[in-house]
């Protein structure tokens, strides 16, 4: 056979002829290889530059053959100028591994990455969106997982998929990414959109289907899908699907093919210690697939790969100076730190409130543990609570309801960026309703405690539970309006009676043990007639006088003033409901 190197400078001038020349040699080879069987389909994989060049080193392909007696098998063979690797499978076991992962995809993930039809294209085609389907759910499954309160909030774009795929593999077998410079940082767009067409076409199928739905070119989950996502089992089965993947990418995978590439050409010596290097690392070589999921906020969209620190914010989105002057002052926190972030440009000047999520695993989160045992449990990751505090923001301001507006997060910092809102707390409100000599102002102060009562109605109607309701986590701003805030311990079907419980008794917190009984009463009553015309339940509130939650609170409160109020809670049947 005439060698491309007796006939190269005729062949660089005619780069078709050489690409038809190579690719009836490795034709030619895997018609030996399937001997009399039909074959289904063949495909070049993972090849990282032009395989018909003769700088090509190693070409890997996929050879699919009708009923195939060995099964799976991997032949080499030295070209002229490269060396030839065929994984030869039978067309049932690959379509098994397209359809149920049955080698881990081992077989099937080839078509995960570019690859280059050689024959039956269409039905390559096929194969490779069932598969993209398949890795889709999973991946929705697990972003729902992580995020169960954001992800029905996600716009999620395509690239994410493709991104998360590979990262993924990678993860668990580096050598992935040593010949996949294509779909790296330094990728080629041509190679993107050929691997993000077959991802495109799989979402399109999960459309149709009610898991998905597209808008403005983003990915968004449905209620039903984000629901059926969060249980559990689907954890297991992710973690069972990692683990085969790994064991059989390793068996089937680059390393077997380059030993024998060793035996018969020494120059591929330096590909195999590249690939072994300790200086490779895949999250280096692939771009993050968290930058290409997105959380809506106020100022726009964010990725939740976003990694904005406090300064960067106040600079590039509170200011359009650069230069501006920024001051940032600490406004305490036991369980998470909270700033107020001032910047002053072009004679304007703008406030924000940033809270840091910490983990509660110090001493400080044990006692409110001991507590609450048996009556209810906290959410103790700050970035679960974090997701809580962002999912429930944007939840509750796009139905209406005042709470200060989300303006920016970045979740790998555990920063959320939220708006100022000027007034006080209705703790002080709660302090003049016990000391007030005034009939009018206690009139107005009693008026927001009811306002109180109504917004908690009105959170519950959205079988929402804040889960931290205390009277300090209500603000009236300067036109009365009461606004809700901390909701990082907020959930769907949470506990309301608990959100009843806490702000009452936290209350009485705040009131002196001397006070009449009557003005008690009077704040408590408020509280819950606010509650009850707004459609809140008269068994929630009747639960929350139980002893389960007055044990919880009565290290904060009098236990003259817990009765009082517990009892009021249990005898709410006798309020009028006007």
């Amino acid at each position: 056979m005439t060698t491309i190197s007796l006939h190269g400078e005729r062949l660089a001038r005619d780069p078709e002829e050489l690409r038809n020349r190579k690719k009836e040699e490795i034709l030619s080879f895997c018609r030996h290889i399937a001997a009399s069987s039909p074959i289904t389909a063949t495909c070049i994989y993972r090849q990282s530059g032009d395989w018909a060049k003769s700088e090509a080193g190693v070409i890997q392909v996929l050879l699919v053959i009708h009923n195939f007696r060995p099964r799976l098998m991997n032949y080499v063979k030295v070209l002229d100028d490269s060396s030839l690797s065929v994984l030869a499978a039978d067309e049932w076991v690959f379509e098994r591994d397209v359809d149920k992962g049955f080698l881990g995809e081992a077989l099937a993930s080839e078509l995960i990455f570019p690859y280059v039809p050689l024959t039956n294209e269409k039905y390559l085609h096929f194969q490779e969106v069932k598969l993209k389907k398949r890795l889709v759910l999973e991946m929705l499954e697990s972003l729902v997982l992580d995020f169960p309160e954001l992800s029905y909030s996600f716009y999620v774009e395509p690239q994410y998929f493709m991104h998360e795929a590979i990262l993924t593999r990678a993860r668990f077998y580096p050598p992935l990414m040593y010949n996949m410079p294509n779909l790296t940082k330094t990728r080629g767009k041509e190679a993107t959109e050929k691997v993000l067409c077959g991802y495109i076409d799989a979402l399109e199928k999960l459309e149709r289907e009610g898991v998905v739905n597209f808008s403005n070119g983003f990915v968004r989950l449905s209620k039903d899908f984000v629901e059926y996502a969060r249980r559990r089992k689907a954890r297991f089965i992710n973690l069972f699907k990692t683990g085969q993947r790994t064991l059989f990418a390793s068996a089937l995978g680059v390393f077997p093919q380059i030993l024998n590439f060793l035996s018969q050409n020494k120059d591929l010596l330096p590909t195999l210690q590249k690939m072994l290097s300790p200086n490779v690392h895949p999250n280096a070589q692939v771009e993050d697939p968290e930058n290409h999921v997105y959380i809506p906020t106020a100022t726009g969209l964010v990725p939740l790969a976003n990694r904005i620190d406090i300064q960067a914010f106040a600079r590039e989105v509170l200011a359009a100076d650069k230069n501006a002057k920024v001051t940032i002052e600490s406004l305490g926190g036991i369980l998470n730190d909270v700033f107020l972030v001032t910047t002053h440009a072009e004679g304007k000047e703008t406030k924000v409130v940033v809270k840091r999520f910490r983990d509660w695993s110090n001493f400080k989160w044990f006692p409110l543990t001991l507590w609450s045992v048996g009556t209810r449990s906290f959410t103790v990751l700050g970035k679960s609570r974090l997701e809580k505090e962002c999912a429930t923001s944007q939840l509750l301001y796009s139905k209406g309801l005042h709470v200060p507006r989300l303006l920016h997060v970045s979740p790998p910092r555990r920063l959320i960026f939220m708006e100022y809102i000027e007034g006080e707390d209705v703790r002080k409100v709660v302090r003049r309703v016990a000391s007030s000599k005034n009939e009018n102002e206690l009139h107005e102060c009693l008026q927001i405690i009811e306002r109180v009562g109504e917004l908690l109605a009105e959170v519950h109607a959205l079988d929402m539970a804040l889960g931290d309701t205390k009277p300090e986590n209500m603000i009236v701003g300067r036109t009365g309006e009461v606004y809700m805030t901390d909701f990082e311990q907020a959930s769907h079907n949470g506990d309301k009676a608990w959100d009843i419980a806490e702000f009452l008794y936290y209350a009485g917190h705040d009131i002196s043990p001397f006070v009449a009984q009557s003005r008690v009463e009077q704040m408590a009553k408020a509280f819950l007639h606010g509650y009850l015309k707004t459609g809140g339940n008269v068994k929630t509130i009747k639960n929350a006088g139980n002893p389960k939650y007055t044990k919880v609170f009565s290290v904060f409160t009098f236990p003259h003033l817990m009765l009082i109020l517990s009892n009021v809670c249990r005898n709410v049947d006798k309020l009028e409901r006007k």
